[in-house]
């Protein structure tokens, strides 16, 4: 076997010493084998199927939450049943290049037809070659392989030919136990931060009443009033004020976001999208409430936020709001955040245009009915999801600096 390069990477395990070699992924392979082509049924509880989709584009695991089962005799499939550290990779489609490890713990799985299995030889450890289908030279072999004059794919002959750097069978240990144990602690902080979100999900929906009632499923003990019915123009008062003196710049201009609320729009999103004046931008001061009139994904009708930080100034396009001293402005926000309540208490209230644009005066955005109990219990609630998003921002930071820490390694740790 000709060994064309020798190199070594910038960070390694102490008492390794040697160059790693290049080698082809068809060298480290016995076989290439194309999966299944066998329809999904319901899981049967024992042999699981994975497709393309059921390969998390993140993470790289086989994602459980709606398993399948092959709907054919496998009786005659034994080929397709995965072995330990078997890696898969999508062969064609929009996914083209993803892969996929197979360990013990997910159990009897089967692969399907558009997935391609490589079965790594002994001398090789599995788990060295998958984190190299991590790295962003893979990400480039994977887009220039993969163009087709129709939908993109890479067959088995191709895969064969992306390059890895290898090193002896013991660094090669190394370095997979480490990266997998980085992939652990990434899993369990994941799992961590997907379980607060879901908290905040059922507690967006059971604090608030449902429907025409005017009572919570959940409560803070000493508070059974019923909470009131009232117009949104009963918590909030129109803003007119302009920034007509300029003491705000493009440096204050704000963004509305649906995740993280109203945010300064260069630390967002790196600039400022402002015109070349700013005078007529409307000046939204900590804790006024803004109402932005344009479309997101989950929110056809626009969406509503409390602003938590400095002041600021906003385009023509979002409606500003004071609140009177019978609500919290972060209350509102709460009230709002579950996708539903804000789309069905908009969706009356707004006709759209021609162009996807909102045709609602910001007065009449206040004519909808919301339901809202009184101060006291207001400020119990809202500092309730103060502490939850705290907890939810620290858990994603932590996520965010541990997947960061995961892609330097594999630029480092490897060749």
């Amino acid at each position: 076997m000709m060994k064309t390069n020798r190199r070594k990477p910038s960070i390694r395990f102490r008492g390794f010493t040697d160059d790693w070699e290049q080698r082809k992924l068809g060298d480290l392979s016995s076989s290439f084998e194309y999966g299944l082509n066998a329809a999904a049924k319901k899981y049967d509880g024992e042999n699981k199927y994975i497709r393309i989709t059921d390969i998390d584009d993140d993470s790289r695991e086989f994602v459980r939450t709606d398993l399948s089962s092959p709907d054919t005799d496998l009786s005659n499939a034994e080929n397709y049943r995965l072995s330990e550290g078997d890696i898969l990779f999508a062969r064609t489609g929009a996914s083209v290049g993803k892969s996929y490890i197979y360990r013990i713990s997910d159990g009897l799985v089967y692969y399907a037809g558009f997935l391609i299995k490589a079965r790594i030889k002994n001398f090789f450890n599995p788990e060295f070659v998958f984190q190299n289908t991590l790295k962003t030279d893979y990400e480039r072999f994977i887009k220039v392989t993969s163009i087709r004059s129709g939908q993109p794919g890479v067959n088995a002959q191709e895969y064969a030919q992306y390059e890895i750097m290898v090193p002896s069978r013991l660094e090669q240990d190394k370095v997979s136990t480490y990266m997998n144990k980085l992939d652990n602690l990434i899993t369990l902080h994941q799992r961590k931060y997907d379980k607060l979100l879901n908290i905040k999900k059922s507690m967006l929906e059971k604090m608030f009443p449902k429907n025409d009632s005017k009572f919570p499923e959940i409560r803070f003990r000493g508070f059974t009033d019923a909470w009131e019915q009232r117009k949104l123009s009963h918590y909030l008062d129109v803003s007119t004020e302009k920034n007509v003196d300029n003491n705000y710049t493009k440096d204050d201009v704000l963004s509305v976001s649906g995740d993280y609320g109203i945010v300064n729009q260069i630390e967002f999103k790196g600039r400022s999208f402002a015109g070349e004046s700013v005078s007529n931008y409307g000046i939204v001061k900590s804790g006024d409430v803004v109402y932005t009139k344009s479309p997101l994904n989950s929110n056809p009708f626009g969406i509503i936020k409390a602003n938590k930080g400095k002041a600021g100034i906003v385009s023509t396009l979002y409606a500003i709001y004071h609140p009177k001293n019978n609500v919290v402005s972060n209350f509102i926000q709460n009230y709002f955040e579950q996708n539903a309540r804000v789309n069905n208490y908009l969706h009356p209230l707004v006709n759209k245009g021609a162009k996807n644009d909102m045709k609602v005066s910001s007065e009449n955005a206040l004519k909808g009915i919301v339901v809202f109990p009184g101060l006291y219990e207001q400020t119990i609630i809202s500092s309730m999801f103060a502490k939850l998003d705290n907890l939810i921002t620290l858990h994603q930071r932590k996520l965010e600096k541990l997947k960061n820490i995961k892609k330097s390694m594999l630029e480092k740790m490897f060749v």
